[in-house]
């Protein structure tokens, strides 16, 4: 029995091996920069960051409030192999470099779904004394471990190639507004060794903007359409020539970019790249292309080369728009000992909306003092306690759409009855006041307990009547919300029924600016103040 049991185990355990053995390799992507240039006229970098970037990415994905698995656990290595670039550059690799400088081994332990929490490379690259324009090369990065079946990546390396940069865009004409239409004037300057043998255009534009004319040799989409902080709507145009080295070209006609009615403070970005005639067409031809005459380039006076940069390319578009932002709160009474559910409610009645793009979404808080005789029973989950019990920071997350209010359910346990026991809501305060705020007299609400009627609540525009008998306004209870949820409608463009986001603005963003950033900025020195938690999630760079 003995022998014929050690039999049959060593005839599964080698069934299993076979059946491992026969399982398909997890395939692994290696993505990132797929070209660098590397300039040779001189000009001075603002930092000396890595160029190239490198990440890899197994099937699948991790949620977001989701602990991640890994798809595979075990030892792989992964070889970047830059000995092409030998003569003309010298590189800073990560992991252990190999002799001669110029390869590196990377050694890794296990594999998650995705990308977010696999190994990621950065490599700099420099030139030696005596590199010439033209010299070329490429980064190979291979991969190899068991059951690990890697795509391999290229990044091609040139040196004195076309370089371009961007002509900044003018200011807005006095009194431009939300509604008008603004010309934007595209040109860029070859600062490069080579001509560009064709080059692509890409401008987009966040949601309060649109482009209300199209063009035959451009493509349209939309990117991002489930975040408003990332959506885009995008247009890519190709064009062909050659566009020489020390020389400006730009659109023989300005491209035309309609704000909307709600529009604050959207960004209107364009970027040209000498990715290629062939490449440019490519990309164009496989998109939605447009119906109108061909967008064409023609050169322009070099002028001022203070007026061109890498990232000079974005305006945000208009600066001027008002919103009204309203508190309110509620009436209601109860008895000694009796839990009572209070709703407080926080709307931006428009016409702008609050993109916070600049800002990348950040939220903004709002004070909710607790009437005297009471204490907090629950709270919403996007309140806290401040300074004492006796208040509460409470935060409204952007974008906050125009014509739309979220709802904050508190619910208060009433330890004494005090007749007409008043509790302030209010925004933080700034010196000089909010200049995007059309009206500051309905920016505070009141909650009263056990009222006559007879309080004194200014700034506040009604507040719900519940409880046993105290006449208050009419509106929702919010029965049931224990957090800040939307509601009402919104105007405007293709993603407006959807709020929220969370990643971050355009590539090339700019700091924050205007009143969202004096907003955000505050609340978020209120949330230090009263010691509360500001949840940030670090994020990998990205490259596309």
């Amino acid at each position: 029995m003995a022998v014929l049991l050690a039999a049959a185990l060593t005839t599964a355990g080698t069934a299993g091996l076979a059946q491992a053995a026969d399982e398909a390799p997890i395939p692994v992507a290696i993505t990132g920069t797929e070209r660098l240039g590397l300039s040779l006229n001189g000009e001075p970098e603002e930092e000396r960051y890595p160029q190239i970037e490198l990440q890899l990415n197994a099937p699948g994905e991790v949620g977001e409030d989701e602990q991640p698995t890994p798809v595979h656990q075990g030892p792989y290595t992964v070889t970047i192999d830059a000995t092409e670039l030998k003569g003309f550059a010298k590189l800073k690799l990560p992991c252990a470099v190999q002799a001669g400088g110029l390869t590196a081994v990377c050694e890794e332990n296990d594999l998650y779904p995705g990308g977010q929490f696999n190994p990621d490379y950065d490599i700099r690259v420099d030139l030696l004394a005596g590199a010439k324009a033209g010299d070329t090369g490429k980064i190979k990065v291979t991969g190899a471990g068991e059951g690990l079946a890697f795509t391999g990546h290229e990044v091609d390396v040139l040196v004195g190639g076309p370089e371009i940069r961007m002509k900044k865009l003018p200011a807005p004409p006095k009194g431009f507004s939300a509604g008008d239409t603004y010309a934007a004037p595209l040109a860029f300057r070859n600062v490069g060794s080579m001509s560009a043998d064709g080059v692509l255009l890409r401008f987009s534009a966040s949601r309060g903007m649109s482009f209300p004319e199209t063009y035959s040799n451009c493509s349209y989409a939309e990117e991002d359409k489930d975040n408003l902080i990332r959506y885009r709507k995008v247009v890519e145009c190709a064009f062909e020539g050659e566009f020489e080295p020390g020389k400006a070209y730009g659109t023989e006609t300005p491209v035309k970019v309609a704000t909307e009615k709600f529009a604050a403070y959207d960004i209107f970005g364009y970027w040209f790249s000498a990715l290629g005639a062939k490449q440019a067409t490519a990309r164009v031809e496989g998109g939605t292309k447009g119906t109108g005459p061909e967008l064409k380039l023609k050169e322009v006076p070099v002028g001022d080369a203070a007026g061109y940069g890498k990232y000079a390319g974005e305006i945000d578009l208009p600066a001027n728009s008002k919103y009204d932002l309203d508190l309110t709160g509620s009436r209601v009474s109860g008895k000694q000992g009796e839990t009572v559910k209070v709703p407080v409610t926080f709307a931006n009645n428009g016409p702008a909306w609050i993109g916070s793009l600049r800002a990348g979404g950040e939220p903004f808080g709002f004070y909710v003092e607790i009437p005297k005789g009471a204490k907090v029973a629950k709270a919403p989950e996007n309140c806290q306690e401040a300074d004492s019990p006796a208040q509460y920071l409470c935060w409204a997350d952007t974008p906050f759409l125009e014509n739309t209010e979220r709802a904050y359910a508190f619910e208060l346990r009433i330890d004494k009855v005090i007749e007409g026991a008043k509790g302030k809501i209010s925004l933080p305060k700034w010196e000089g006041g909010n200049p995007n705020e059309a009206d500051p007299a309905n920016d505070d609400g009141w909650i009263v307990l056990n009222g006559t009627g007879d309080e004194a609540t200014p700034g506040d525009t009604g507040g719900t009547g519940t409880g046993g008998g105290d006449n208050g306004g009419s509106g929702s209870s919010g029965e049931g919300d224990n957090g800040g949820t939307d509601t009402g409608g919104s105007t405007g463009g293709a993603a407006s029924g959807t709020d929220g986001g969370s990643e971050g603005p355009d590539d090339g963003g700019l700091a924050s600016t205007g009143s969202v950033a004096l907003l955000t900025s505050v609340a978020a020195a209120v949330a230090l103040a009263a010691g509360g938690a500001f949840y940030v999630t670090a994020r990998r760079r990205r490259t596309s």
